[in-house]
C-alpha cells in the first residue's frame, strides 16, 4: 500500500508567523501519526522561514513512523542530516530563496555531485530519493547514480489534470514504468491533492510514498485534520 507522509512545513508557518509555540509542531506531527499518517516530511531551509534546524532535531526522537527530511543537499543541510539520520532523505535542487520547489533535478549534469552525496547518506542506513521531472534518460541515470528511489516531481501533473486528466497521466505512468524497470522505489510530491490523487495512484499503483503539505493543510482548515488525513488515506487504497 501506498504510504502517506505529510509534510508539517505550513504548520511550521503559521506558528512563525506570530512567535512563539502555537500551533505546536511536535504535538501536530504526532497527532498526524495518531490519524493515519505514514510518515512526517519537513523540508527545512537556510532561512528558517517555516521548518527550523532545531524542529527537525526535536521531531526525529518523538515520531513512531518514517521521518523524511527534504532539502538541498548544501553543507549545512547535510550536515543536519547525518546528525538526525531519519529514514528517508529526499534530494531536491531548490536555491535558498525559492517560494517552493519548481523542477526536479538534471542527474546528467550532477551526476558527481549527486553520485557522491547519495554513496555518503547511504553509508549511514538513510534511504535516498532524487526529485526528478518525467524525462525517462534522468530518471535511467538517478538509477546509476544509486539512489534508491526518485520522487517524481507532479506539479506538472497538477496542473494538467483538470483540462485532460488522461493526458496529464500519461508521461508519469511512462516515467514510473522507467523507475521500477530501473529498480528504484517511487515516491511522488507536489500538488496532489484530493482532487487529483485517487486518479494518479490509480494508474500507478506501485507508487512507494506521496509526500502531501499544502493542499492538505489547506483541506483540513475545512475538514479538520484527522478528517483530511483520512480522506487522503482512502484515495490510496
Amino acid at each position: 500500500m501506498t504510504k502517506l507522509s505529510v509534510n508539517i512545513n505550513k504548520i511550521a508557518t503559521i506558528r512563525n508567523a506570530r512567535g512563539g509555540n502555537n500551533p505546536d509542531i511536535l504535538r501536530v506531527a504526532h497527532d498526524c501519526e495518531r490519524f493515519g499518517a505514514d510518515g512526517i516530511t519537513v523540508h527545512p531551509r537556510p532561512d528558517e522561514r517555516h521548518i527550523r534546524h532545531d524542529d527537525v532535531v526535536k521531531l526525529k526522537p518523538i515520531l513512531t513512523t518514517e521521518f523524511n527530511i527534504e532539502g538541498n543537499p548544501q553543507p549545512s543541510f547535510v550536515e543536519l542530516v547525518k546528525s538526525v539520520r531519519p529514514t528517508q532523505v529526499t534530494l531536491v535542487p531548490d536555491s535558498p530563496d525559492q517560494i517552493t520547489s519548481n523542477a526536479g533535478w538534471d542527474t546528467r549534469k550532477h551526476f558527481d555531485f549527486l553520485t557522491d552525496i547519495v554513496a555518503d547518506f547511504k553509508s549511514l542506513g538513510i534511504r535516498t530519493s532524487i526529485f526528478i521531472g518525467t524525462d525517462p534518460e534522468l530518471i535511467e541515470l538517478a538509477a546509476k547514480i544509486g539512489t534508491d528511489r526518485v520522487e517524481l516531481y507532479t506539479e506538472p501533473y497538477a496542473t494538467d489534470y483538470a483540462k485532460d486528466p488522461a493526458a496529464a497521466i500519461a508521461p508519469f505512468v511512462r516515467a514510473a514504468e522507467v523507475a521500477r524497470r530501473c529498480g528504484l522505489g517511487l515516491n511522488a510530491g507536489h500538488d496532489l491533492s484530493l482532487k487529483n490523487l485517487a486518479f494518479f495512484h490509480q494508474h500507478i499503483p506501485w507508487l512507494d510514498e506521496v509526500s502531501i503539505g499544502h493542499a492538505l493543510i489547506c483541506d483540513a482548515l475545512y475538514l479538520g485534520l484527522e478528517q483530511t488525513i483520512h480522506q487522503y488515506k482512502a484515495c490510496l487504497e
